[in-house]
């Protein structure tokens, strides 16, 4: 296993979207960088919330450094939900398109790599799937 220093590359998949590169970056929140890391693959069911998707994952990780305000892409760790989120957009939470806000404090870990807005074609109930790269 590499060590989580840095970055590492990890693949967000699922059959309506294909795959989506995307780093996780220890810098932030490394307990819940290398939690994630080890627990690889990790998969569940599409939520839709706004323009953010998240899915429960069998993780129970408490706050480490969380926020609510996160960014364009950003993939998070949620722990009142016990779920991995991604943030493409705005969501109910959310001011605005360029002010993105979670529901509560999460522990972000990583980033999509390019266009995080082709995650807008995924439907509830759509497998995802976060696997190592």
């Amino acid at each position: 296993m590499r060590s989580l220093s840095g970055t590492q590359r990890i693949l967000v998949k699922s059959k309506r979207i294909g795959v989506l590169e995307a780093v996780i970056d220890s810098a932030e929140n490394p307990r819940t960088a290398k939690a994630v890391v080890e627990s690889l693959p990790l998969e569940g069911e599409v939520q839709v919330w706004g323009d953010e998707v998240y899915f429960e994952v069998p993780l129970s990780l408490p706050k480490e450094n969380a926020r609510v305000k996160v960014a364009l892409g950003e993939i998070a760790y949620w722990p009142e939900g016990e779920a991995i989120c991604i943030f493409f957009g705005k969501n109910p939470a959310s001011p605005s398109e360029n002010d993105i806000r979670a529901y509560s404090p999460v522990n972000v870990f990583g980033k999509i790599l390019g266009d995080p807005k082709v995650l807008k074609a995924l439907k509830a109930g759509d497998k995802i799937r976060l696997d190592k790269a």
